[in-house]
Parts: structure tokens; C-alpha cells; sequence
């Protein structure tokens, strides 16, 4: 087990490719507890930024600014009693919750967060991608069929429709994708991960800005399509609480119920890394062919540490404005020790980036480079994030009608024609 460990430091593959087993399951296990960490986050900034779109302060009980209100949901979920109703299928009602959590996760072993930062390269990891994603929705119609319930029941076909709808157009953008990867040396494109935002260092361009603005109307396309995927609002009908009271989960209760939310949070992140990587560059920093050198590489590696030291200021200046009372002082306790955590963690990184600087090569050089591309890519996919609490308040949800109208009598028509000019321009220019 040490010879596995050690033969893989400084590889140049991801683990899958080198058949490393041992360092594609800590791959495995990292992106896991790292996805997992990222939903509970999440979770408290979409309830904070939500109240502060509707002028109100969100979570403020438990713990400071309510920072631990997620972890109490998550005991709450837990220790609920979990009810299966009486007429229902039991096992498919067990098993539905893992199906779109599985497809979720599953997905994240085609995800390159850098150059070699991935479970495995393979040369079809977009159809990969594509196919299992799509699986997800079956665990959303299973849970409505299983429930033996009008409204689950209802909620599962909405789901199945809006799948089909959107899947033809999500596609189409990412052929429009794949065509743009063609357009190098050899003449050939690629279905890997790695090898499309590889295209996009090597033509000098992020496809978003390709055959402007054929690559921003794909890009728009898949952004729209990914929402309704997700069933996020205002494409949220399989579990709209003010027609079908909740939905597909209408039965569900305890921890199932957080199931679905965990495959929710964790197919969202996923379909905004994918958007990431095939229009956004995926790992790449801010110009990486225009601001080249040592000098400006140093500059950029400095970023997730001041990011860091941002987040701990901010945190520092929240323990500052707490009132100085008796009721708020473990409060405030939380806060230092969480704003000295953040500190912390900043420090070690600009340590990092400044250790790295006198030698690429050595460890602290690599480890450098592995943190700047995590942190590119972890940036871009926290903006979609963003954006997807954005939409939700902000646009009222779609009737059903609409919904099925503009993925069938907009969304398609549009993602065809984009295609068909990606390609003729592809050939003009090649």
C-alpha cells in the first residue's frame, strides 16, 4: 500500500489512467467529503442570501449568524421518524432516494478540477457525463410511482416531460462544444473532460467567447436547460409545494427526505462544473495566455489566501459588531474561533503560494499549482451557485404549458441553429 502511495506523488495522470486504485479512492473519498461539505455550506448561504433579497436576516439562532443551523437540520433529519406509507412499493420507495444521489455523485469521476485533479480521464467523458446524469431523473419518478400517491404521481410525470424537453436541447449546446475542440493542429476533437479545456488553452480562447456569439447562445442554452435539469426554480414543477404540496417527496420524511435534497445540492454543483468546463475553461486562472511569466503565475497563486484573509475579516469585523452582552458572548466565542480558523487557513496558503514561487518543480511548487487550480475552478462553479439562488428570488415559477413551450419551441429551434453555424463557420475557418 505505501509503494501505491508513494509510486503516484508527482504523476502527471489522474489516478484512473495510471491504475493507481488506492489513490483513485482517496480521489473518490476527498471529492465525497468535499461535495458533501459544499451542500451543507450551501445550504446556510442560500437560506442568508434568500433573507437578504427579502430584506430579512435568515438564521440567526443557531450558532453565530446561524452558522450551525445546517448541522442541526441534518441531526433533525436523522433522529425523524421515517413513515413509509401503507400502499406503498417499500423497496422502490427505499431505493429511490440513492438513485439520483448516486447519479449524482457518479458524475464527479469525469470532473477534471485540474490537469490531473480527476478520478479518471476517459476519452467518451462527455457521453459518460450525459448518461449517467440523465439517470437521475429516474429516482425522482421511481419516488412518485412508489408512493402510490396522486401528487408524487403527478410530480414524477411532470419530471419525466421536463427531462425529455430539455435533455435535446442541453445536447445540442454541448455538440456546439465539441465542435469548437476540433479546431487545432490535427483537426480532431475530443469527448474528454481534460482534453476540452486543454482545447480551449491551446486555441487561446474559453468556448463562452468562440464564434461570438455562437459560443454565449450554447453556453445560455445549457445554462437554462441545466436549471430545469435540476428542477431548481423557477423550472421546480415535479415539487411545487403550492400545486402538488411538495411534490415527488410528498411521502418521503426523515433521512430519505434528505436524500433528495443531498442529490439536489449535489447534481447542481455538478451540472455547474460541467458548464465550467466546456465553456469557462474549467481549471484555467484569468488570462492564462495573455498574462504569462513567473511573476504574474505568482501573482494569481495569491489568490486563495486573500480570499481566505477576506472571508476572516469578515468574520473578525461580525465578532466586533456583536453586542457586548451575556446573552451573545458563546456567540461571539464561535465566531473568533471560526474568523482564527479562516486566518489560519490563509496563512498556510500564501505560505504556500510564496514557498512554491523559487521552485515549480519541488513539492511545495506542485502543491501550489494543485491549490490554484481547485480554487479557479471552485470559484467559477460558486458563481453558478450563486446564480441558482439568484433565479429563485427573483423569477416566479413556470406553468407546465410554458415550461413544455419554451423547451420544445425555443429552446430547440435555437440549440439547432446554433449547431448548424458552429459547424459551417468550424469549416470555413478550418
Amino acid at each position: 500500500m505505501l509503494n501505491a502511495f508513494m509510486s503516484y506523488l508527482g504523476s502527471t495522470v489522474p489516478p484512473g489512467n495510471a491504475d493507481n486504485q488506492l489513490w483513485a479512492l482517496i480521489y473518490v473519498l476527498i471529492i465525497f467529503a468535499g461535495v458533501s461539505l459544499a451542500v451543507v455550506a450551501m445550504n446556510w448561504i442560500e437560506r442568508k442570501a434568500l433573507a437578504h433579497f427579502q430584506i430579512r436576516l435568515g438564521p440567526m439562532r443557531v450558532g453565530p449568524h446561524g452558522l450551525l443551523q445546517p448541522i442541526a437540520d441534518a441531526l433533525k433529519l436523522m433522529l425523524k421518524e421515517d413513515i413509509i406509507p401503507a400502499q406503498a412499493d417499500a423497496v422502490v420507495f427505499w431505493v429511490a432516494p440513492l438513485i439520483g444521489l448516486l447519479a449524482a455523485f457518479t458524475v464527479y469521476t469525469v470532473i477534471p478540477f485540474g490537469p490531473s485533479q480527476a478520478v479518471s480521464d476517459m476519452n467518451i467523458g462527455i457521453l459518460f457525463m450525459l448518461g449517467v446524469s440523465s439517470l437521475g431523473v429516474l429516482g425522482i419518478i421511481t419516488a412518485g410511482w412508489a408512493s402510490n400517491s396522486h401528487y408524487p404521481l403527478i410530480g414524477a410525470l411532470r419530471s419525466s416531460a421536463q427531462m425529455v424537453s430539455y435533455e435535446v436541447a442541453m445536447g445540442l449546446a454541448i455538440v456546439s462544444a465539441l465542435l469548437m475542440t476540433s479546431l487545432n493542429r490535427t483537426g480532431t476533437g475530443t469527448l474528454s473532460m481534460i482534453g476540452i479545456v486543454e482545447a480551449q488553452q491551446q486555441q487561446g480562447v474559453w468556448f463562452i467567447f468562440k464564434f461570438f456569439p455562437l459560443g454565449l447562445i450554447a453556453f445560455v442554452i445549457f445554462a437554462i436547460a441545466m436549471i430545469a435539469e435540476t428542477n431548481r426554480a423557477p423550472f421546480d414543477l415535479p415539487e411545487a409545494e403550492s400545486e402538488l404540496t411538495a411534490g415527488f417527496h410528498t411521502e418521503y420524511s426523515g433521512l430519505r427526505w434528505s436524500l433528495f435534497m443531498l442529490g439536489e445540492y449535489a447534481a447542481m454543483i455538478a451540472v455547474s462544473s460541467i458548464a465550467v468546463t466546456l465553456w469557462l475553461g474549467g481549471w484555467m486562472r484569468p488570462f492564462p495566455n495573455l498574462l504569462t511569466g513567473s511573476a504574474w503565475d505568482f501573482i494569481f497563486s495569491l489568490f486563495p489566501g486573500l480570499t481566505f484573509a477576506g472571508l476572516a475579516a469578515i468574520a473578525f469585523i461580525g465578532t466586533a459588531r456583536m453586542p457586548a452582552q451575556a446573552y451573545f458572548r458563546i456567540q461571539r466565542i464561535g465566531l473568533a474561533v471560526f474568523a482564527a480558523l479562516l486566518g489560519l487557513i490563509a496563512l498556510l496558503l500564501l505560505a504556500i503560494a510564496v514557498a512554491g514561487r523559487t521552485n515549480d518543480a519541488s513539492i511545495a511548487g506542485r502543491f501550489r499549482e494543485g491549490i490554484d487550480y481547485v480554487y479557479w475552478f471552485v470559484l467559477k462553479v460558486a458563481v453558478f451557485m450563486y446564480l441558482f439562488i439568484w433565479y429563485r428570488a427573483t423569477w416566479p415559477r413556470y406553468r407546465f404549458d410554458q415550461l413544455m413551450r419554451v423547451g420544445w419551441k425555443v429552446m430547440l429551434p435555437i440549440s439547432l441553429g446554433v449547431l448548424i453555424l458552429t459547424a459551417i463557420v468550424g469549416v470555413l475557418i478550418s
